[in-house]
């Protein structure tokens, strides 16, 4: 049964009390407020590229007459009018708009020219209103361009007392110009900023090319261009797919330069940071990162910034490449941020939508022609006003004697001007305010001259209307104008692209770590320790209470180790960074999000190239590459699903044993596993009940085996006897296989 979302009939007068389900008051309530969020506070319109605060800014603002020319006023005074006339939802929000709006690094084209302290990139806020002030700036001229011209619709302001611009005329693509970001129920957006000169031009290439595609676009709009510069290093291919389904992100990094020292040191010099990174912040990780030596490459930090920025990064050593040692920092700190871009707009009807590039200047475009027509039409209804009178005008000079008489005698002269011309209202009333200094010969022919221009202006928005050729050529004449009135500085591109340099940072750290050979120690109950050297005798190994040794490996500084847990994941530890053996060591649950319930399949050391068979309890199971378990999360790498049983080192073997509960074996090449990167795999062996025991690899040249409950090795030269297809039962084991049922002892 469908439930009814009509609201109820108003309640009779005097009675407050609603009756109705709780559900339909809910959800109606709060659909209309997250329509309200969506419509008028967090996505932008995409003609215009604002949201209601910003336009309510502006337009008040122009309102005031704070044109570029003029004086500024204080931005108190600003806030103020925007709230009590057009903005009822606080000053601080308000001012926090117009601040943003006039930050040089915040928006790629500020629309308010503050002046006083408004903010800084190292995140410093703005000074109160009341000691700032603020104007408009040429951008903002331009997109509030021919407003009065009735060229965009108007709508009551909250009181009803006035009105405000539903839209801006916008002259240039500022969605794309300026970016941006919002939240809103069940819905976001993020948009980059991009280069005004580059976007126009892409704009006239859609009006020679109605069908040019993303990748046409993108031979003028090259990418983002941020205030803050920086260098993007996304690949055009992720460019091309984030323009053409307006969805993905950018990778922007840093803009670095090496100053030599002298005497082989050097210095990197950091001049452009990432948009919307905190300079300060950033600094203060970087000193984190040196603390905590989780940046082995870096030496020292320092802020050497005034106006500019200017970063200074000194390295450990003088034998750290630049590249490299750049290239771990961009891994571990905010020099290089990826900004997500998804192009959620509204669109001229007020529907929220994710558009792509060419929706986003298509929609523009069809904007700008829908302001050239109706300012078209606006000038051509005053010319025609204007025309009427000159018409009137011109039959008084052609009877001005019998005008004269009739003003001067008549007792009512506009009457009678109209019954014996046949004039309208307008034009008598024009005759009769005529001045007698303008009856003059020069006069007249000044009027017939305004009559020639204003009737051949006439002709031409008529011919105009006529032909949608002709207003898109328009359009396209005035995005050329707007490019030459933004200038050479603001067209100037800030953000350059470039591909990243193939450069391992990881194994450049290594490097810097002394290879030295050492023994992870692992108790049963998780306390984990690196001994320096080998250890021979590990009988003489002490732990705590209770405890005793589980796993003994020989491994190397520069190695790392890899842990197979029970639940299937891999964990991966840096053997340079494991605690020493002084004590009992440090508990390995607090390096890695182990819970106390999941147990240790293995522990080993990771060998560049190795394959493993990994198995499950169920009896499945897949060959995977080591490199594939590698993952310095404390979380982990969820590789096998199921409850994990085994992880067999293949090597060179050809062969896989497998035992089940039943204590049937099952031989068969490895060649019929499946390698992968995760899963849950193939089925080994089949069972009636229970499951997988254990597994063991080997070679056929070499034979195969186990060993004893007494640790003697025991040949099997009979093996092939259990050999068959994988994921058959197998046989019983022969006679002398350990009760335990396993290949080798644990």
């Amino acid at each position: 049964m469908t439930t009814s979302t009509t609201a109820p009939p108003p309640p009779p007068p005097g009675d407050r009390i609603i009756d109705e389900p709780l559900s339909e008051a809910l959800s109606r309530r709060y659909l209309a407020y997250a329509l309200s969020v969506i419509t008028d506070r967090a996505l932008p319109d995409v003609r215009d590229g604002l949201k209601p605060v910003q336009r309510r800014v502006l337009y008040a603002m122009r309102e005031m007459r704070l044109n570029p020319e003029n004086a500024a006023r204080k931005c108190a005074k600003v806030v103020g009018e925007v709230m009590g006339g057009y903005h009822p939802h606080g000053d601080q929000s308000i001012y926090d708009t117009l601040v943003r709006m006039a930050q040089s690094f915040a928006q790629r084209y500020p629309q308010v020219d503050g002046q006083g302290n408004f903010g800084n990139i190292d995140g410093d806020n703005a000074a109160a209103m009341r000691y700032t002030e603020a104007k408009l700036t040429t951008a903002a001229m331009l997109l509030l361009d021919g407003i009065d011209e009735d060229a965009v619709d108007f709508k009551a302001t909250y009181d009803g007392s006035d009105t405000e611009p539903c839209v801006l005329p916008a002259g240039f693509p500022n969605l794309l110009a300026n970016g941006s970001t919002g939240i809103a129920v069940g819905m976001a957006t993020s948009i980059p900023p991009h280069n005004a000169a580059e976007l126009i031009d892409a704009c006239l290439l859609l009006l020679e090319n109605k069908d040019a595609d993303t990748e046409a676009l993108m031979a003028h709009v090259q990418g983002p261009d941020f205030p803050t510069g920086g260098v993007i290093v996304e690949p055009r291919a992720s460019l091309l797919e984030t323009y053409a389904t307006g969805r993905g992100g950018v990778r922007v990094r840093a803009r670095w330069e090496k100053e030599d020292l002298g005497k082989g040191t050097y210095q990197i010099v950091v001049t452009e940071i990432p948009y919307q990174v905190k300079k300060a912040d950033l600094v203060e990780r970087l000193a984190e990162l040196i603390d905590a030596k989780k940046a082995p490459l870096l030496g020292d930090v320092r802020d050497e910034s005034a106006e500019d920025i200017r970063l200074v990064l000194e390295p450990k050593s003088r034998n750290v490449e630049a590249e490299v040692l750049m290239e771990s920092l961009f891994k571990l700190s905010d020099l290089e941020t990826r900004f997500s871009v998804n192009l959620n707009v509204l669109d001229a009807r007020g529907t929220p939508g994710v558009m792509s590039l060419r929706q986003a200047l298509r929609a523009f475009l069809d904007h700008r022609r829908d302001v050239l027509v109706r300012r078209a039409r606006h000038r051509l209804g005053k010319i025609e006003a204007r025309l009427h009178i000159l018409d009137g005008l011109l039959i008084a000079y052609l009877n001005l004697d019998e005008v004269i008489r009739i003003v001067r005698y008549e007792e009512e002269p506009k009457a009678k001007l109209i019954e014996t011309f046949a004039l309208s209202d307008l034009q008598a009333d024009a005759i009769l305010n005529t001045r007698l200094r303008q009856l003059a010969r020069l006069e007249e022919m000044e009027i017939r001259r305004e009559h020639a221009e204003l009737s051949e202006e006439r002709d031409g928005i008529q011919d105009l209307l006529a032909s949608d050729r002709r207003q898109w050529r328009l359009v396209g004449e005035g995005l050329r104008h707007t490019k030459d009135a933004l200038g050479p500085a603001l067209n100037k591109r800030r953000s350059t692209l470039a591909d990243a340099p193939e450069i391992d940072a990881d194994a450049a750290i290594e490097a810097m770590i002394v290879r030295e050979p050492i023994t992870i120690i692992l108790s049963d109950r998780g306390w984990i320790r690196a001994a320096k050297g080998r250890v021979e005798d590990p009988s003489e190994l002490k732990f705590k209470e209770g405890d005793k040794l589980a796993f003994l490996v020989p491994a190397e500084t520069t190695d790392k180790l890899l842990i197979f847990a029970s639940d299937g994941r891999f964990f991966t530890l840096a053997c340079d960074k494991l605690p020493g053996a002084r004590g009992h060591g440090e508990p390995l649950r607090l390096m890695i999000d182990l819970d106390d319930k999941v147990g240790l399949v293995d522990v080993f050391v990771h060998k560049p190239g190795a394959r493993r068979v990994l198995a499950s309890k169920d009896g499945y199971g897949f060959i995977l590459p080591e490199a594939e378990a590698i993952a310095f999360r404390r979380a982990g790498k969820q590789v096998l699903n199921g409850a994990a049983l085994s992880c067999i080192a293949i090597g060179d073997a050809d062969h896989l044993a497998v035992i089940g509960d039943n204590n049937k074996i099952l031989i068969f090449p490895t060649a019929e596993l499946p390698e992968m990167p995760r899963g849950k795999g193939v089925k080994l062996q089949a069972y009636r009940e229970g499951g997988l025991k254990d597994a063991m690899a080997f070679k056929a040249d070499d034979g195969a085996g186990w060993i004893d409950s007494g640790g003697r090795n025991r040949a099997w030269p009979e093996w092939r006897e259990w050999l068959g297809r994988r994921a058959a039962s197998g046989k019983l084991a022969p006679k002398g296989f350990p009760a335990s049922k396993r290949f080798r002892p644990r």
